[in-house]
């Protein structure tokens, strides 16, 4: 059985040079997923993915990393994809699931449940950072993954948008953290809010920081959550998505996952100098 040539992907290719590449060698649909909050230590966790369509049709002016994209340029960004792309999903993880289950096994559940949920079914995936297993398609962990394929910049700004727009709410909900300007991540104002105020059902307490001023950092992790208190409105999100109105708070109450235990993180791929990439079903 003869090994087929292996594709060669340039550092100077741009950001559609990864996906061009895949599709040369036949896999037509290539998705890519990211997430958005993994470091804030308040609000949910967001994962989204996106297939983009062949060719121009599928080139979005202004696409980039969300991080470095200004918040109005990534709502432009954010509706030209929903807009464009082929099939797109966002999954919301609340706080108090990535306290019960941990927050690298929601994390790559998220992104699983993300792709699964795409109207089109892709032929390859590309993920930022972590390799996603269970997909039943090829797929490559990509290093920054977000500036170097498309697809995987248009799931981090889905993502990020959609995380963003929830912080702002729960800012009204849970006033004096300033969650509408920090959205959540740790920030001298943030830390000296959780010193004064201490944290609120938003927070996730499984995170150090959040449990010293909790008086509950004695406790293992998945037991520092208290029980009770004033209750948080599900966050949920749509599982699957096309050519609709962007997505918001819909779907089944909770915006969980069914989360597989006992997965360990695997060694990203970095995609820098010009590399050799082979396709194939893992």
């Amino acid at each position: 059985m003869l090994t087929p040539p292996r594709t060669v992907v340039r550092r100077d290719g741009g950001l559609y040079a990864l996906e061009r590449a895949l599709q040369r060698r036949g896999f037509r649909h290539v998705a890519g997923a990211d997430e958005a909050g993994r470091g804030a230590c308040a609000g949910p966790l967001v994962a989204a993915a996106a297939v983009l369509p062949e060719g121009r049709r599928g080139e979005i002016d202004e696409l980039a990393d969300s991080k470095l994209l200004t918040p109005a340029a990534r709502e432009r960004v954010y509706h030209e994809v929903v807009a464009r792309a082929l099939a797109y999903a966002v999954v919301i993880i609340p706080a108090e699931e990535v306290d019960a289950r941990g927050l690298h096994v929601c994390n790559l559940a998220a992104m699983r449940r993300a792709l699964a949920s795409l109207d089109t079914r892709p032929d390859y995936v590309l993920t930022d950072g972590f390799g996603v297993d269970g997909l039943d398609v090829p797929g490559l962990a990509v290093w920054k993954g977000d500036r170097v394929a498309a697809c995987v910049a248009a799931a981090s700004v889905l993502a990020k948008v959609t995380r963003d727009r929830l912080m702002v709410e729960l800012d009204g909900r849970f006033p004096g953290y300033g969650f509408a300007e920090h959205k959540g991540y740790i920030t001298s104002e943030h830390s000296a809010a959780l010193r004064e105020r201490g944290p609120c059902r938003e927070h996730r307490f499984s995170y150090v920081n959040v449990a010293a001023v909790s008086g509950r950092d004695g406790r293992p992790p998945r037991a520092r959550r208290p029980v009770g208190g004033e209750p948080t409105a599900p966050l949920t999100g749509r599982g699957a998505g096309g050519r609709d109105e962007p997505m918001e708070h819909s779907g089944p109450p909770g915006g969980t996952v069914g989360v597989a235990l006992g997965e360990q993180p695997r060694p990203p791929v970095s995609v820098g100098e010009d590399v050799v990439m082979e396709g194939g079903v893992r």
